[in-house]
C-alpha cells in the first residue's frame, strides 16, 4: 500500500510486486458474441462486467482503483440487488488508492462476494476481508498475507515527524478496519500487522479474513461415483 504526499510515500505493497504485471495489462483477450444482429466483440473485462464480475488484478494504485469504483457504482445503478463478484489477484498497493476501493465497497447496496486467486496481500487482503459476510471465498491454492504500512520520508525534520505521525493513524484505522471484518480483538490484529504474515486459505478462514474455501463455484456439484454408475447404466 502506497501513500505519496510530497516527499514522503506510504507503502503497503507485498514482497510481489512486479512491474511486469503493467505490461501484460496491455494486451486483453476479445471475445465475440452471437446476437440477433450478428457477431459483437467485446474485451474480456467488459465481457465479464456484463456478468456483473469485477477483476481486481495487479498492484492497486489510482488508475486501477478509480477503474473499480466506477464499476461498482455502474452495476449499483443496473441492480441494488444482484450480488456482484470481486475477484481479486494483487499484491497490494496504495493506500489511498485501496481505501476509495474499500469505502465504495460498503457505500453500494448491492452485495459484495469476493473471491481471492493467487494472492490478496498487504492492501488487497483488506478489500478480500471486506466483502459481504458469509460471501467471502477463497481458492485452495491462493496465499493472503497482512502487514502494516511502510513509508520513507525526506525533507524537513518537523515534515518528517508531521508524515510519521500521519502513518501512524493510517496503521491504527488500517487495524480498526480488520477488527471490523474478522472480529478479533486488537491486539491479535496488532500482533499479526506487526510483521508480514503469510496465511493459508485455511488460516485465512481460521482469523476471519474469509469465510469460504472453495475448489469450484458454490452452484456447482461434482458428481458421486453412485450418479455416474446410474447413468452409465441408462
Amino acid at each position: 500500500m502506497t501513500l505519496n504526499s510530497g516527499r514522503m510515500s506510504f507503502h503497503f505493497l507485498s514482497i510481489f510486486k512486479s512491474d511486469s504485471a503493467r505490461r501484460s495489462m496491455s494486451f486483453v483477450p476479445i471475445v465475440i458474441e452471437q446476437t440477433g444482429r450478428g457477431e459483437r466483440a467485446y474485451d474480456i473485462y467488459s465481457r465479464l462486467l456484463k456478468e456483473r464480475i469485477i477483476c481486481v488484478m495487479g498492484p492497486i494504485y489510482d488508475e486501477m482503483a478509480s477503474h473499480v469504483v466506477a464499476q461498482l457504482l455502474f452495476l449499483q445503478s443496473e441492480s441494488s440487488k444482484k450480488p456482484v463478484h470481486m475477484y481479486i489477484n494483487s499484491p497490494g498497493g496504495s493506500v489511498t488508492a485501496g481505501l476509495g476501493i474499500y469505502d465504495t465497497m460498503q457505500y453500494i447496496r448491492p452485495t459484495i462476494s469476493t473471491w481471492c486467486i493467487g494472492q490478496a496481500c498487504s492492501m488487497a487482503s483488506l478489500l478480500l476481508a471486506a466483502g459481504s459476510p458469509g460471501f467471502r471465498h477463497c481458492l485452495p491454492n491462493a496465499r493472503i498475507m497482512v502487514h502494516q504500512p511502510s513509508g520513507q520520508a525526506s525533507g524537513q525534520a518537523t515534515d518528517i515527524m508531521i508524515h510519521a505521525e500521519e502513518i501512524i493513524k493510517i496503521k491504527r484505522q488500517v487495524n480498526d478496519l480488520y477488527v471490523k471484518h474478522t472480529k478479533q480483538p486488537i491486539s491479535s490484529i496488532e500482533n499479526f500487522m506487526e510483521r508480514d504474515k503469510f496465511l493459508s486459505p485455511e488460516e485465512a478462514k481460521q482469523f476471519g479474513l474469509i469465510d469460504h474455501v472453495l475448489e469450484h463455484p458454490p452452484n456447482l456439484t461434482v458428481p458421486d461415483e453412485r450418479k455416474i454408475e446410474e447413468q452409465m447404466r441408462l
